[in-house]
């Protein structure tokens, strides 16, 4: 062969350099092809998103009427409407099967942990935004903004505290699951007459009654889920059969989620263009609520730029940012469709082929956050309470302060994972500080932009979840396998040692060549040494 000098070492014939740089334009082309058909869906995705800003931008000076609005509107409220018809099959098969994966031990543990992670970091999250709200202060010097100036509608929320408490525990329990699949269980009031009064007038008492809500019991669905799967799971060998079908019916599932995502870029480029659209006077909105809109926006950013990153980097030593650029199709999605629970198809789906994320830790985790886990929605909870405290002049006090970020913490948990899901939640927070509801149409005005970051950072708070869960759980694997290693060859050993014993004191092993003489009692340790040294030789 013949060779040549490259950079002092002596190489195989050098290549022609026109052949060099069509390899090396050859190679680029690859990789760019490479690079392009693995994130192509993220690529259609993100522009999606910037089509539809301009699409809706220029459609938006055409004065369309409302029905041509819902004509407009159609493609973007069918992906709605697809990711809406695979949540129920996705949870509850994700659940059983993860459930029923997992060993009691495991499960037990995982779900302490992942019950604490959620608390933590929506408890954090509601500190960020009572010290954002406190710092930023959007409410103070608005007195004067008030429904009427905006031409907005009223929110009636007459609902008592307590109750949204108790049905938050009655919605984990359905009575009936069939109906739980679409309907979830809300308390109203009827005023009924108890005595007739002095002067013989009827006097009225407000009592709860139980009625049935349009929307999906999901929190109850979760639970009977993950009981169902533990039950399947205590059966042994006669649950295998149900398990495996749960199994094979999830698999389905997810098959039919990643046809769905082929559809989010043009859907999302609708939805995206049709809320532009719709959008009313957006300067005064943004002028009269802009510094409530920032302080929201900005605990959105803190919490999911700066304090989840920094968790899961506490307990994986790994960097966050590699993680989460494997999940830029679910950002998206969220932020298009606002809803938690519409973004877990493509959540899970990325998790697991992106991250390399164990399928029984995302399929029994990410279910129970996208119904559980709030953060997002915490921090805009808990900046509009403040601000509506500010706007009516109110001064509140530690004890208050306390109670907006236990409430936002364990509302947040019932909050329902659907655009403008977290306003009814923040009318128990104002219930329970004791302040008016009649300002929450405020929120409600600007509700669709602040949404989009909170349901970014609420599925974000999810991923990492799963992210810590896995990296958990296979620590925990190795530690067993270190043990059962350990275990072994301690066995081994002491097997080993036990022949040697056995073989150096039977009698018909010891050799003729070696005469062993009993030590004399008063025999020093160098005599010992002298004996054993002669015993060697001989």
């Amino acid at each position: 062969m013949e060779k040549c000098e490259l950079n002092g070492h002596t190489v195989s014939k050098c290549p022609e350099s026109s052949g060099s740089v069509k390899c090396e334009k050859k190679g680029c082309k690859n990789r760019f092809m490479d690079f392009f058909r693995r994130n192509l869906l993220v690529i259609l995705t993100v522009s999606g998103v910037l089509v539809g800003v301009g699409l809706g931008m220029i459609i938006r000076k055409m004065d369309l009427t409302r029905a041509q609005m819902t004509y407009f509107a159609f493609p973007g409220e069918m992906l709605l409407r697809m990711l809406k018809m695979i949540i129920l099959p996705l949870v509850v098969c994700s659940l059983i099967s993860g459930a029923a994966s997992l060993d009691t031990r495991s499960l037990g543990k995982l779900g302490g942990i992942a019950v604490s992670y959620f608390l933590v970091t929506t408890l954090i999250a509601s500190s960020i935004g009572v010290a954002l709200a406190f710092i930023i202060k959007p409410g103070v010097g608005a007195g004067a903004l008030n429904t009427n100036s905006l031409s907005l509608e009223s929110v009636s929320t007459d609902k008592e505290t307590t109750d949204s408490f108790l049905d938050l525990a009655r919605n984990l329990f359905p009575s009936n699951l069939v109906a739980a699949a679409f309907r979830s269980y809300a308390t109203d009031y009827k005023n009924i007459s108890v005595k007739t009064g002095t002067n013989g007038t009827l006097l009225y008492q407000k009592v709860p009654y139980g009625t049935e809500t349009d929307g999906m019991n999901i929190l109850g669905l979760v639970l009977f889920a993950m009981v169902f799967g533990v039950a399947l799971r205590k059966l042994g060998s006669e649950g295998e059969e149900l398990i495996r079908f749960f199994n094979a019916f999830n698999e389905a599932t997810m098959v039919l989620v990643s046809w769905i995502m082929w559809y989010v870029p043009l859907g999302i480029m609708f939805l995206v263009g049709s809320k532009i659209v719709e959008m009313e006077d957006v300067v005064l909105l943004v002028t009269s609520l802009g510094k409530y809109i920032f302080a929201s926006i900005l605990g959105h950013l803190i919490h999911g730029g700066i304090v989840l990153p920094l968790i899961y980097f506490a307990f994986t030593r790994k960097n966050p940012f590699t993680f989460l650029s494997g999940l830029i199709t679910p950002f998206t999605t969220a932020f298009a469709t606002c809803s938690s629970s519409a973004t877990l198809p493509s959540m899970m789906k990325c998790v697991e082929e992106n991250n390399g994320v164990d399928k029984r830790i995302s399929r029994f985790i990410l279910p129970i956050g996208a119904t559980v886990n709030m953060d997002g929605a915490a921090i805009f909870q808990c900046v509009a309470a403040v601000f509506i405290a500010q706007l009516n002049n109110h001064e509140l006090n530690a004890g208050q302060i306390f109670t907006i970020l236990v409430t936002a913490t364990a509302s947040s948990v019932g909050a329902a994972g659907i655009p403008a899901g977290g306003i009814i939640t923040i009318a128990i927070i104002l219930e329970a500080i004791g302040l008016p509801t009649n300002d929450l149409s405020l929120m409600l005005a600007v509700d669709w932009i602040v949404d989009r970051t909170t349901t970014v950072v609420n599925v974000e708070g999810d991923a990492l979840g799963a992210g810590i869960l896995h990296h958990i759980n296979e620590e925990e694997q190795k530690k067993l396998r270190q043990q059962e290693e350990e275990e072994q060859g301690a066995h081994e050993l002491a097997e080993v040692k036990v022949e040697a014993v056995a073989n150096v004191q039977a009698d018909g092993e010891t050799s003729p060549l070696v005469t062993h003489r009993p030590l004399a009692p008063d025999s020093s340790c160098a005599n010992l040494l002298d004996k054993e040294g002669m015993e060697s030789v001989l």
